[in-house]
C-alpha cells in the first residue's frame, strides 16, 4: 500500500535522530541531503511552499526510526526575479541505518510507487556499496550528466575544531547574528547571495520554527553601509558535538574580500564555545565548481563522503 503522508516537523526530528545515530558510527554513510542540519534547512525553508509535494515514509524499530524516505515530486518554484521554474521529475532523500541495510529495498519500492511514471533521481552515499547494488537491481543507473565536469553532485567535508585561526575582516565590516540583526536582514542576506532565490520571509519563519535552529548561531557579516554582505546558518548536533554550515553565501558585490573565510572562522569559534569539536560543510564536487571547495579546503576541511547520483527514466519501469 503506497504511503502518501506528508513530511511534518515532528518527522524531521525523527529523521534527525537517525542522522545522529548514523553519524556516530558511519558518518560516511550520511549523504549530504540526509544530514542533521540539511534536514532542518530543507524542511524549514521549503515546507510552506512545497510541502504538499513532499510525501514520506518512516520505518521503525521500537520508538526509533531506522529508515526513512522523503520524495520531492513535481512542483513550481517561484523566484525573487519573478521567474518560475517547473520541476517535472522526482527526487528522493533517504537514510537507512546500517544495521537495517535490507530496508533499502522497501525504500526503493516505496519511491517507485509514489513517483511512478516520472523520471526519478536519488543521491546515495558513494560509500554505501550494499545500497548501490540494490538501486542497480531496481533499474537505477549512474546519472552521467550529473557526474560531468559541471555536474551538481555534492561532497560532505569535515574538520576538527582543535586549532582554529582568528578571523580577520576588512576595515568597517563586523560580525552580527540573526538574533541581533533581525529577520528582515537575515532574509535579505540570503536572497542577495543566492539571487534569483525562492527564499522569502515565510521561508525564514519556517527555518526559525525548526527545533535545531539557533539565532545566535546564524552569522552575518555587515558591510560599512549596512548591507548584510555574507551569511551562514550553523546547525549544532549536540549528541555528536558537531556543527554543520548550511547554507553559506556572499553578496556578489562583496566577493573576493575574504568575508566568507572570516565568517566561517568566526562561526567555528562560536561553535566551539557552544560545545562542538567538529565541523562539516557541503559543496559541489565537480571540477567545474572549484570556488566553494577551494575556500573550504583552505580552511582545513577535507572530503568525508560524496554522492553517487543515480537516475531511473520513465521508460525503465
Amino acid at each position: 500500500m503506497t504511503d502518501f503522508e506528508l513530511v511534518t516537523a515532528a518527522d524531521v526530528e525523527l529523521m534527525q535522530g537517525l542522522a545522529q545515530r548514523v553519524t556516530a558510527t558511519r558518518p560516511d554513510l550520511v549523504s549530504a541531503d540526509a544530514s542533521y542540519g540539511e534536514l532542518a534547512w530543507i524542511w524549514g525553508h521549503g515546507h510552506a511552499a512545497y510541502g504538499t509535494a513532499w510525501p514520506r515514509r518512516l520505518w521503525f524499530s521500537g520508538d526509533d526510526v531506522v529508515a526513512w524516505g522523503w520524495a520531492c515530486l513535481p512542483r513550481q518554484v517561484r523566484r525573487s526575479d519573478g521567474s518560475v521554474k517547473d520541476v517535472t521529475g522526482a527526487f528522493l532523500a533517504y537514510q537507512v541505518h546500517p544495521d537495517c541495510a535490507e530496508l533499502v529495498d522497501e525504500v526503493i519500492d516505496w519511491y517507485d510507487g509514489v513517483a511512478a511514471g516520472l523520471e526519478r533521481t536519488v543521491l546515495p552515499s558513494a560509500a554505501d556499496e550494499f545500497a548501490l547494488k540494490r538501486w542497480a537491481a531496481h533499474g537505477y543507473e549512474t546519472d552521467v550528466e550529473s557526474l560531468g565536469d559541471t555536474g551538481d553532485w555534492t561532497q560532505l567535508n569535515q574538520r576538527d575544531l582543535t586549532d582554529v585561526e582568528q578571523p580577520v575582516l576588512p576595515d568597517g565590516f563586523r560580525f552580527r547574528t540573526a538574533d541581533e540583526a533581525g529577520p528582515e536582514a537575515a532574509v535579505r542576506a540570503h536572497v542577495d547571495a543566492w539571487a534569483p532565490s525562492a527564499y522569502t520571509a515565510e521561508s525564514y519563519q519556517g527555518v526559525r520554527q525548526t527545533a535545531a535552529y539557533r539565532g545566535d548561531l546564524h552569522v552575518l557579516v555587515e558591510a560599512p553601509d549596512g548591507t548584510m554582505a555574507a551569511s551562514t546558518i550553523m546547525w549544532l548536533d549536540e549528541a555528536n558535538k558537531t556543527v554543520e554550515f548550511e547554507p553559506v553565501g556572499t553578496h556578489p558585490d562583496y566577493r573576493r574580500l575574504g568575508l566568507g573565510r572570516a565568517m566561517l572562522l568566526h562561526g567555528m569559534h562560536l561553535a566551539r564555545a557552544a560545545g562542538a569539536t567538529h565541523a562539516t560543510v557541503v559543496c559541489l564536487g565537480a571540477p567545474g565548481h572549484p570556488q566553494a571547495r577551494g575556500l573550504y579546503y583552505s580552511l582545513g576541511f577535507r572530503e568525508l563522503s560524496r554522492d553517487a547520483p543515480l537516475i531511473k527514466t520513465k521508460t525503465a519501469d
